[in-house]
């Protein structure tokens, strides 16, 4: 029972500097030092946190506390995909249609986006509305880019609500 206790209290000890590390971070990002939390990030990320790797990921992408570097982003975005954080698939997503760090594959971001959406991230709702407006990597279908912008608006995403008018106003 003595080594269950103390399993368990090293377990929780553990989990606690882990968390305690991530939100130090977000902390200090908030505060505008992206440096320090970049080290942050990276700790926790190198630890396994998907969370982590994404914001890492994001750091990279604007090159804010680190030097701007595309390809990095894209591995700390699919990495934060793969490790469950529905953010980083939306991120990455972007990155695919852009062309940043990755060659350019519409495709590849559409399934992305799917992901992102289905997960719940307005964003990646909103730009997979994009792409079905576009026909960018899927088959063109206003009425789908429609649905996807009205979910993308109504979860918060303000591009979606006008991009939603938009195609009303062409008569979509």
């Amino acid at each position: 029972m003595k080594k269950l206790f103390i399993a368990m209290f090293l377990l929780f000890s553990v989990v606690n500097l882990y968390a305690n590390a991530f939100d130090d971070g977000i902390n200090i990002l908030r505060q505008g030092n992206y440096f320090k939390a970049s080290k942050l990030f990276k700790k926790v990320c190198d630890e396994g946190d998907a969370k982590g790797c994404g914001y890492l990921g994001v750091l990279y992408q604007y090159g804010q506390g680190v030097k701007q570097n595309y390809f990095k982003s894209a591995k700390l975005f699919k990495k934060a995909c793969n490790g469950g954080f529905i953010k980083g698939c939306g991120f990455l997503g972007l990155l695919y249609h852009k062309g940043q760090g990755v060659k350019q594959n519409y495709f590849k971001s559409a399934k992305l986006f799917k992901k992102a959406c289905n997960g719940g991230f307005a964003m990646g709702c909103g730009f997979l509305g994009v792409l079905y407006q576009y026909g960018q990597g899927v088959r063109q279908n206003y009425s789908k880019a429609k649905e996807l912008y009205i979910k993308a608006c109504n979860m918060g995403f303000k591009l979606g609500c006008k991009d939603y008018e938009i195609l009303i106003k062409m008569g979509y």
